[in-house]
């Protein structure tokens, strides 16, 4: 079962972006994985995915990026609606603490993952993140229990209540 909701993936080096996507393939079977090795090309492949009535879940992007760094991306998907909800983590070794402030304060940053990562930790937050994304934004999340957290879905299924809720 794949779904409309997408994981976007940036990252400029060949050998980094392959990890990640290596690290995240237990939930390719139910979001579709898009990778990007520009902020540019992350645009549009937001605009086309955002076309034919795609969500973005989640955005896990690198800080040093050619052209614009992965900061200015995510505030500036922060501030258009269609990718506000959009979760995103920033996976980077070199960005400062001001840019990281700048990240959180103004993209609603949901999590900074430092270079080298731990597989581990990349699946788990992955995990909790789409997890929140599904709760809040669809409207049967029994399909994503087999891949997320079923615990959570099934508490809000109980409950009725949305992660906003809260």
């Amino acid at each position: 079962m794949k779904s409309e909701i997408y994981i976007l993936v940036i990252e400029d080096e060949p050998e980094v972006l392959d990890s990640i996507v290596r690290d995240i393939t237990e939930f390719e079977e139910h979001f579709n994985v898009e990778m990007a090795d520009t902020a540019e090309e992350a645009e549009e492949l937001v605009e086309e995915i955002i076309e034919e009535d795609g969500k973005i879940g989640l955005v896990l992007c690198d800080h040093v990026l050619p052209g614009k760094n992965g900061v200015e991306l995510l505030v500036e998907m922060q501030k258009e609606e269609m990718t506000k909800s959009t979760r995103k983590v920033l996976i980077t070794g070199q960005a400062g603490l001001d840019e990281t402030v700048k990240a959180v304060n103004e993209a609603d940053l949901k999590h900074y993952i430092a270079k080298p990562w731990q597989k581990e930790e990349l699946v788990q937050i992955t995990r909790d993140l789409l997890t929140d994304y599904v709760i809040e934004h669809v409207k049967d999340p029994l399909p994503y229990m087999k891949v997320l957290d079923s615990e959570r879905i099934a508490e809000s299924l109980r409950t009725g209540r949305k992660m906003t809720d809260q």
